[in-house]
């Protein structure tokens, strides 16, 4: 109860069926702040805090890491949107 307390958690928002208008945000959270974010959209890191501003340009100036998490649109998001579109498609 009286630790520290560290998240992760990232989600894809879309409403298109081609999800043409796909978005993966990658958030960090400390203590319940958001401390930095990564918007597929923004296309790089954007720091909340003054330890996240640190740390997103850190992440920014890391070229594998900025490919890694620009990548996790098609791999993640869209990938696993086409399995549940097909899923639920072949049900209706």
């Amino acid at each position: 109860a009286n630790g520290y307390y560290f998240s992760r958690w990232n989600k894809c928002i879309h409403s298109s069926h081609d999800f043409s208008d796909m978005v993966f945000i990658d958030n960090y959270i400390f203590n319940k702040d958001v401390l930095l974010q990564f918007n597929s959209t923004v296309g790089e890191y954007v720091g909340y805090t003054e330890l996240g501003v640190h740390n997103a340009q850190l992440l920014n100036n890391n070229p594998g890491q900025m490919q890694q998490e620009r990548a996790e649109l098609e791999r993640y998001c869209k990938h696993n949107a086409e399995i549940r579109q097909t899923a639920i498609a072949d049900k209706t």
